[in-house]
Parts: C-alpha cells; structure tokens; sequence
C-alpha cells in the first residue's frame, strides 16, 4: 500500500518550523532528509524514523515497524503533532545519521 500524498503534506506541515527538512517520493512512499542525511520516511501512512541512539532514548517506548518487505526496522513516531518534540528529535538525530552515499555516475 502506497503512502498517501494527505498524509506526506500532514507531516511536512508538522515539520515546517525545521529547517533543512526535504523528501523525495520514492516508489509509492516518501523519504524524508534533513540536511541531505535520510532521517526516516512516510511508508503506509506511518511516519518512521532510524532507530539510532538519540532517538531510542528520546521515545523509549517506540515500537518497531517494518518500513516495506525486506526493509530495516524502524520507530514508529507515534506522536507526529508534537512539533517540539519532532524538533528535538531531529537535532539529536543528526549527528548518527550516516551521510547519504553519492550516486556514481556511469
């Protein structure tokens, strides 16, 4: 099941105090950067991010979610309206997150 665009403009909107936030839609869901490092992503509705430290410990009751078939588990953000604690979450993030590999051009 595809992610809805409703959903995707719900979450940038929550989003939109964040600078350096972008998403690119990828195959029927949206990936979602900040500052050019993958953060997480909107897959079936659900707003999922890594689960690197920061944000364990920042929702130690997240639960777990499979982003697609095959995919990583991720945490589930289950509080998207929170625009403060979506900030926190992002700035912690941002130090774990790897940075995004260059496509090598052929």
């Amino acid at each position: 099941m595809a992610s809805s665009r409703e959903y995707l403009e719900y979450v940038l909107d929550q989003l939109r105090d964040i600078e350096g936030v972008s998403y690119r839609a990828m195959m029927g869901e949206y990936i979602i950067y900040y500052y050019g490092k993958v953060i997480g992503g909107i897959y079936d509705d659900r707003f999922l991010v890594k689960p690197v430290e920061s944000a364990k410990r920042l929702m130690p009751e997240a639960t777990y979610e499979i982003p697609y078939e095959r995919g990583r588990p991720m945490l589930l953000v289950d509080d998207p309206d929170d625009r403060a604690f979506l900030a926190e979450l992002f700035r912690a993030m941002l130090d774990e997150l790897p940075e995004t590999k260059k496509k090598s051009s052929r």
